[in-house]
């Protein structure tokens, strides 16, 4: 049975996917200031970033159409896949739904699954690894389902912020706190609760204490770690990223570690210096 997985453009693809007709990245738009970016192979993390630091209004992103989504799903595959960033967080979801129904309308009984990932970035990249690895060992439609869906349940997130503007300017923490947070040299260490919203978990002062806090977090929740695979992506930090990469193999015996770095809607909500990891 053949198959493709579509991903939105909050999901990180591994290099392999880039070329592969399988794999779609379907692209969310970024507004900054007056300015729409396309979140696709054309985004440009370094101009984005100095136009969100210039720009006093929080940068905003709009999801895909059921447009956009349709076409994607309308395609030769026996099973098609979605995964979308966390139904919470934005209309992705919602919109990749109606999409499949105006595919079934037109192929009734047509093999459409849509994920919700309750996560974003690389836990994106994790589950569409996680479906990749169902099919090529030859499962059928319902148990890939089912085997992922369970994987998404058990998924856990995690990030560091190094820059609080974006928290600041979209109205979550006030002027105030970000300023003494950041005279303070305060990082929190921020997570993902199972419905996929975001809560702080710990914070630390500096940011090499607030990784430390962070690995504690995923030591602590992560069992069976010998099977697991591990993702970090970071918004221009790749040193950062190593470091915490080196760290994490240090304590725990991890099945494999990615490293990727963050695509356009995944850097609006890490910022510049931000770390993301999905386990």
């Amino acid at each position: 049975m053949s198959y493709k997985i579509v991903i939105d453009s909050c999901g990180e693809l591994l290099d392999e996917w880039k070329q592969d007709t399988r794999f779609e990245s379907v692209p969310l738009t970024l507004t900054v200031g007056n300015e729409n970016i396309i979140d696709d192979s054309t985004f440009d993390q370094a101009d984005f970033l100095k136009k969100v630091a210039d720009c006093p209004e929080c940068p905003k992103s709009a999801c895909p159409s059921p447009e956009r989504y349709r076409k994607a799903f309308d395609c030769d595959a026996d099973h098609v896949y979605c995964v979308t960033l966390s139904a919470e967080l934005s209309g992705s979801y919602n919109s990749a739904m109606l999409g499949r129904s105006l595919v079934e309308e037109k192929h009734p009984g047509k093999k459409i699954h849509i994920f919700n990932s309750c996560s974003a970035s690389v836990g994106e990249t994790l589950i569409a690894l996680k479906i990749q690895e169902c099919e090529e060992k030859g499962m059928d439609y319902k148990q890939t389902i089912d085997t992922v869906e369970h994987y998404i349940s058990q998924q856990n997130t995690f990030f560091v912020l190094e820059n609080l503007e974006t928290l600041r300017k979209n109205g979550r923490l006030s002027r105030v706190k970000a300023l003494v947070a950041s005279a303070l040299k305060i990082k929190p260490v921020m997570g993902a609760t199972q419905e996929g919203t975001i809560c702080q978990l710990d914070q630390a002062r500096g940011m090499n204490k607030a990784l430390v806090k962070m690995v504690e977090h995923i030591q602590e929740v992560t069992t069976d770690s010998v099977n697991r695979t591990l993702a970090i992506s970071h918004c221009n930090c790749a040193q950062r990223a190593q470091m915490l990469k080196e760290a994490l193999e240090e304590k725990m015996n991890l099945k494999k570690i990615l490293v990727l770095d963050t695509a356009g809607v995944s850097s609006m909500y890490a910022n510049d210096g931000g770390i993301i990891v999905v386990v």
